[in-house]
């Protein structure tokens, strides 16, 4: 069972916590007439490398009266005997046999992580076979078998009592149980700040033990910044340095096949180490880069083929996704190089939305939908919310459900936040999918606690969510609503829009290319009057362009702004465009809707999925794709957040933008109107 990196809160009556040590998960099987084995999550056997955890555990297994599995963490002791970090445990990784003899046993204690050593004094241990080998002890957290039972089904708690019952008193230092804190972590968090644990586990008690599986049941809160990458290649070394100079690291993405560069490190090695690495790095030897890009490093580089991986400490992640100042503890053989991605948690507004959002919500609700029950997700700081039904179906032809709606929003939310930051929001509710009744909601009272509302002193002056923060969004979600409708002023100053758009929405036997025809007249009008325009897909037919708006303007205005632009269009290409209210009058054209532009009205925002027959999402589009053309089609909550990391945040021109210059706006309406009466005289 795996833990999922999504941070708990650190007081919670559900919630057990523990330290997160820093070592080498271990299953032990432990049967007093067959012996002992330990076994890594990925299967290699660990037995012969930790004979004298294997001897501890053959000796204790005399008081037992039959098998029992139980699952721990084999940890490397300082020289206090309180577990150290997983560095000093380098020197077992890659040998077949531990040391020849063993530490003398001392009394049972629970135990508790020490400061790992710091990038200041890396530490590589001796040879196995020296006498200066560290000391290492296995710490059960917890228990799969007893005798003929299977106990995974059970509550935490009561495989907790089963584990206390059994191996709480092995009378031997080697072998220890892990320090638990029922319902309250904040003590322990703050030792482990002090003491610069890698973390805590955070673990609901009544969580059954889902082998094999990673469950937001268990959850990582990372305190120092600490993880696994793939090494794809060498530098050549400088001055005295000798082997090498820095390992060249890189993880998987979801999307792309190839090695991600994370940055390179020539930290944390000694001579011995060095000539270790290096001979196993040897043998790898490729001629060609495994990194997706190319990279520039200091000195020449050697690739090789992608299968060592590295344990690697650092300060943070840097805005260009590269590692700061990285230090090297260790090889590790118990993680398959595939499997390693990019850990971390995101913050809204930031580009990275595969860092931590991914990692923590979205593995969240893939188990939700998985076991087809309601749950409660738990969000990035600690904030809970309860979702229901994951598993409906909400588009039919695509199979897609509720659960596929959450995922992309919650994939997307660095993205879609900043453009309904602080804006009342309009719920479209889709409660059986896009094939059942829905209806409007403008007014709201009753939300989770987290979950802005405000009345808008405005139009109706009703309550309504707010948009802007993870939790609303979700909430919204929750709510099935499909799509994402801000209004164009903000709640402080409703009254004053910050953006017009000209709705662009086409005939139904007319093509999409005619409506991106549209669009380029409109930019060409607003380039006359040197003002931009931003455009987006609606999600289904039609199409969008965003003007922004100086500070202050008020609605009326906006509107007529955007009507002069909508008439001028339609004058000069009557054949194409039109600005006929009646669906009868406009015929086989393109109907410029300047309406939208009211008080209280609004359109599904950039970035928001709709309840099109396709999935489709509101896709902001460069000018230079609705010149070459695109089929909106193309853009639904499958593809768009791949698309996203490839292109950032297009929405963002419209929020840095000054707005149009009003005062231009009479000149070139009444220069428009002279021309349009000198083309009807001729």
């Amino acid at each position: 069972m795996l833990a999922s990196l999504a941070d708990p809160p650190l007081a919670d009556p559900s919630l057990v916590y523990e330290p997160k040590y820093d070592g080498i998960r271990a299953i032990a099987e432990i049967d007093p007439e067959g012996g002992v084995r330990l076994w890594s999550r990925l299967g290699n056997e660990k037995t012969r490398q930790f004979p004298e955890i294997a001897g501890a555990l053959a000796k204790w297994a005399k008081r037992l009266d039959g098998p029992v599995i139980i699952d721990g963490e084999i940890v490397a002791l300082d020289e206090n005997a309180e577990p150290s970090g997983f560095q000093k445990l380098q020197g077992r990784i890659h040998l077949a046999e531990g040391p020849a003899s063993s530490r003398p046993s001392r009394p049972s204690r629970p135990s508790r992580p020490s400061r790992p050593s710091g990038p200041s004094r890396p530490s590589i241990p001796s040879s196995p076979s020296s006498p200066s080998s560290p000391d290492v002890a296995f710490i059960a957290f917890d228990i799969l078998r007893d005798g003929r039972t299977d106990l995974r089904d059970l509550p935490w708690t009561r495989r907790r009592e089963a584990l206390e019952r059994i191996f709480g008193n092995t009378g031997s230092d080697t072998l220890r149980i892990s320090r638990v804190e029922r319902g309250d972590g904040r003590a322990l968090h703050e030792e482990a700040l002090e003491r610069g644990w890698e973390g805590l586990i955070a673990k609901h008690a009544d969580s059954q033990y889902k082998s094999g599986k990673r469950t937001p049941d268990w959850r990582k809160l990372k305190i120092v910044q600490e993880q696994e990458f793939v090494i794809g290649g060498w530098t050549e070394p400088r001055h005295t340095r000798t082997y090498f100079g820095a390992l060249l690291l890189g993880v998987y993405d979801k999307e792309r096949r190839c090695l991600v560069y994370s940055g390179h490190t020539g930290t944390g090695f000694n001579e011995k180490e060095l000539a270790r690495v290096m001979a196993l790095l040897k043998p790898l030897a490729a001629g060609t880069s495994p990194f997706c890009e190319r990279i520039k490093t200091n000195e020449p580089a050697h690739w090789v083929r992608p299968e060592l991986v590295a344990q690697v400490k650092f300060t943070e992640w840097t805005a260009d996704g590269k590692l700061r100042h990285p230090v090297y503890l260790g090889l590790r053989d118990d993680k398959r190089p595939k499997e390693v991605r990019r850990e971390g948690k995101s913050q809204v507004g930031s580009r990275k939305s595969d860092v931590g959002l991914e990692v923590g919500l979205i593995d969240q609700l893939l188990a939700i939908e998985a076991s087809r029950r309601d749950a409660t997700l738990v969000l990035p700081g600690g904030d809970t919310l309860k979702i229901t039904n994951l598993h409906k179906v909400f588009w039919p032809k695509q199979k897609l459900t509720k659960g596929d709606l959450f995922r992309y929003y919650a994939a997307v939310a660095p993205f879609i936040l900043p453009a309904v930051a602080d804006r009342p929001l309009v719920m479209k509710r889709y409660p059986n999918g896009i094939t059942g009744k829905w209806f409007y909601q403008h007014r709201i009272e009753d939300v989770p606690t987290g979950v802005r509302v405000e009345v808008v002193r405005a139009a109706e002056r009703r309550p309504q969510v707010i948009g802007g923060t993870l939790k609303a969004l979700l909430y919204t979600t929750q709510l099935a609503a499909i799509s994402l409708d801000p209004w164009f002023s903000r709640v402080q100053h409703p009254e004053f829009t910050d953006y017009v758009a000209l709705d662009l929405d086409p005939a139904e036997k007319v093509p999409f290319a005619r409506v991106l025809d549209v669009a380029r007249w409109i930019r060409d009008e607003l380039t006359t009057l040197g003002a931009t325009g931003v455009a987006k897909t609606s999600g289904a037919s039609g199409l969008h362009v965003y003007i922004p708006m100086p500070p202050g303007t008020p609605y009326d205005a906006a509107l007529i702004f955007c009507e002069i632009i909508a008439t001028v269009v339609a004058q000069k290409h009557p054949g194409v465009a039109t600005v006929e209210r009646s669906v009868r009058a406009r015929g086989q054209r393109v109907y410029v809707d300047f309406l939208q532009n009211i008080l209280g009205k609004t359109l599904a925002t950039a970035y928001s999925a709709r309840a099109s027959d396709y999935a489709g999402v509101s896709t902001p589009l460069t000018w230079k794709e609705v010149d070459d053309g695109v089929d909106p089609r193309d853009f639904t909550i499958a593809t768009v957040p791949a698309r996203l990391q490839k292109t950032g945040d297009l929405w963002a021109a419209l929020r840095k933008s000054k707005g149009v210059d009003l005062t231009r706006v009479q000149r070139y309406a009444e220069r428009s109107g002279r021309r349009q009466m000198k083309d009807d005289r001729s």
